[in-house]
């Protein structure tokens, strides 16, 4: 028996192709904007692939944009279907391919709820790649006479101004590196030689920040030196003094703003299946409609659709009936062949 039978006329089931054709290209423009969100995802990682270590992961951004191109061929042919199948002659010509096209958007489902769970999974990853990127970048900040790495003091102030953020957890990750390289410290200075000599490996460490770490909105000029020396300043607390800099650490800046995007985008993609899965389901009530016509000859006849032809537990006996034949059959072509070889 039948799965949801539901009678057509002709008036139904032209509302259902003309109905279904709408919403396959609305699936059009959604997959468009799938294909664009994982180009701009991919162009953001690269942005900062440098804070990152070259090592982020362009896996999921590249899965995006492949199931965006897809999306626009499987969601072009199923408006195609729906354009002609009110017109017999041209629809038949699709019905050899329906079921395999229905197999395939059912396969496409699986694989877009994949893509879905691995943009909320990535942020995982993420943490700990931008954790370590940004570790190995500050230590680099003072090198921008070395090959390679000129660019990262540019790099890690710009993405301090962006994201309003100072240091890999905070501002005191800072005062543990020597983010001033050694040809702008005068080592005649007694000041430097006794920081320089106190340290075990010989490091100018002090407890300030880059100019990048410094908070506009701050009503007094910034201070990014003697940061937790409050005689060195008047009328200063470094316990009060929350406004100077800021006080985010880059890493939860990052983290934050690229697990938005993820979510966002797992979010949209979740709405896209749920899209995907009506218009398969409302093609599979026209094609079904369209096959079981009492008169093929006369448009006018009554016909009835279904969601599948028998229930669920006998389709799925039946697939699997049909997977241990392919199997069987594989085995006794494996067994016709090695027979020869042996005579």
């Amino acid at each position: 028996m039948a799965l949801m039978p539901v009678k057509f006329d002709l008036a139904k089931r032209v509302k259902l192709a003309q109905g279904l054709w709408l919403l396959y290209w609305l699936c059009m423009m959604a997959a468009i904007l799938i294909f664009s969100m994982g180009i701009f995802f991919k162009i953001e990682l690269r942005k900062r692939s440098e804070i990152m270590d070259n090592n982020e992961s362009h896996f999921v951004p590249n899965v995006l944009i492949l199931l965006g191109l897809a999306a626009c061929g499987i969601n072009a042919f199923g408006g195609k279907v729906c354009q002609d199948s009110l017109d017999s002659a041209k629809f038949s010509k699709w019905k050899p391919m329906l079921k395999t096209y229905m197999s395939g958007c059912v396969v496409f489902c699986i694989a877009l709820f994949v893509a879905a769970l691995l943009c909320f999974l990535m942020q995982i990853s993420l943490h700990f790649t931008l954790a370590e990127g940004l570790r190995n970048g500050m230590k680099y900040y003072k090198d921008t006479d070395t090959p390679g790495r000129c660019f990262m003091k540019r790099t890690l102030d710009i993405t301090q101004i962006e994201f309003r953020c100072c240091g890999n957890n905070n501002y005191k990750d800072w005062f543990e590196i020597q983010w001033i390289s050694n040809r702008y410290l005068d080592f005649s200075n007694e000041d430097v030689k006794v920081r320089v000599q106190s340290n075990v490996e010989g490091k100018y460490l002090m407890e300030s920040v880059p100019f990048s770490c410094c908070n506009p909105g701050s009503p007094r000029p910034c201070i990014q030196h003697h940061l937790t020396n409050n005689s060195a300043h008047y009328s200063y607390d470094h316990h009060t003094e929350d406004l100077n800099i800021w006080a985010r650490g880059c890493r939860e800046a990052l983290v934050s703003y690229y697990g938005g995007t993820m979510n966002s985008i797992g979010a949209f993609v979740l709405l896209f299946i749920i899209l995907e899965a009506i218009v398969t389901v409302g093609l599979q009530y026209l094609t079904t409609a369209l096959e079981t016509m009492a008169d093929p000859e006369n448009p006018e006849s009554e016909s009835e659709g279904w969601l599948l032809e028998k229930s669920v537990k006998e389709t799925i006996s039946g697939v699997m009936a049909k997977i241990k034949t392919l199997g069987k059959g594989n085995q006794v072509q494996e067994g016709d062949e090695q027979a020869p070889a042996e005579s």
